[in-house]
């Protein structure tokens, strides 16, 4: 329960949107010279909105975009910035050809994948979370609350897996389709709904919730369940430049820059 618990004291002030902090701004990182790279090119695609897409202009846009531009001028290169799309399978050989410097896209840092690159730290997480009719929307202490409750989530997923391991007192609802999961929210068919927090929020965000429902409890972080979240990807040769991210990205959240991007891209917030 303990991995689970440590994401609560983001529940505190839940009227206000909240905003992941993953950085202790107490930690003295080490400020790189990066003066001899002669470019900094960040590879993306451009299907995976919000975060990378292309806008009505056909301009390359979204929080990755914006998030590898702050990178670049907190480490003082902004001149030497480049931002690349390419289709997902493209990405590992492009950096692995020396066509870019890192990869910006969501590559989970596994044990296998870090065989391939080095990783900046994690820059975001994405919690389970659970989702309950306004009217019925329970807070914490959530655990005993939720005790025979009828809690939808979908089959075979890790939240799946997560929902019966951590809450084991509420009657499981799995469904194939996230579609009838929400339908039977709405109807009242089951009492709560559990899954991922950012998938939850573009729903509850957008008409076809038609403001049934909210967030309660939460926000759950679970590694073993849901993976160590999203990090920037370099050259396994290249954990220096891996590092100098790790110190834009500590900046970045000290000086509120990225909780801008965040609330920008996210105006419900999963945290």
């Amino acid at each position: 329960m303990l991995a689970l618990m440590g994401a609560q004291p983001l529940i505190a002030r839940a009227a206000e949107p909240q905003v992941p902090v993953l950085w202790d701004a107490k930690e003295r990182l080490p400020k790189p010279d990066l003066s001899k790279l002669p470019r900094l090119r960040f590879l993306t695609t451009t299907d995976f909105p919000p975060f990378n897409f292309l806008d009505g202009a056909g301009r390359l846009s979204g929080f990755h975009v914006d998030l590898a531009r702050a990178i670049c001028a907190e480490l003082g290169i902004a001149e030497k910035c480049q931002i690349q799309a390419l289709p997902w399978a493209e990405l590992e050989g492009a950096l692995r050809k020396g066509e870019g410097e890192a990869i910006i896209a969501g590559i989970a840092a596994t044990p296998e994948s870090r065989s391939k690159y080095a990783f900046s730290r994690s820059y975001l997480q994405f919690p389970a979370r659970f989702i309950m009719p306004k009217t019925k929307a329970l807070t914490e202490p959530i655990f005993d609350r939720l005790r025979g409750k009828r809690v939808g989530v979908l089959a075979g997923s890790a939240h799946e897996r997560m929902l019966r391991a951590y809450f084991d007192a509420v009657q499981v609802v799995p469904f194939e389709r996230p579609e009838d999961l929400y339908t039977e929210l709405k109807a009242g068919k089951i009492d709560a709904a559990f899954g991922d927090g950012m998938r939850f929020a573009f729903w509850l965000g957008g008409s076809d919730a038609a403001g049934c429902c909210r967030f309660a409890g939460g926000p759950y972080l679970a590694p073993e369940y849901l993976g160590s979240g999203m990090a920037i990807a370099t050259r396994a040769d290249d954990p220096a430049l891996a590092a100098a991210f790790d110190y834009a990205l500590q900046e970045l959240s000290v000086k509120g820059i990225f909780a801008e991007f965040y609330l920008r891209y996210f105006p419900v917030s999963f945290f």
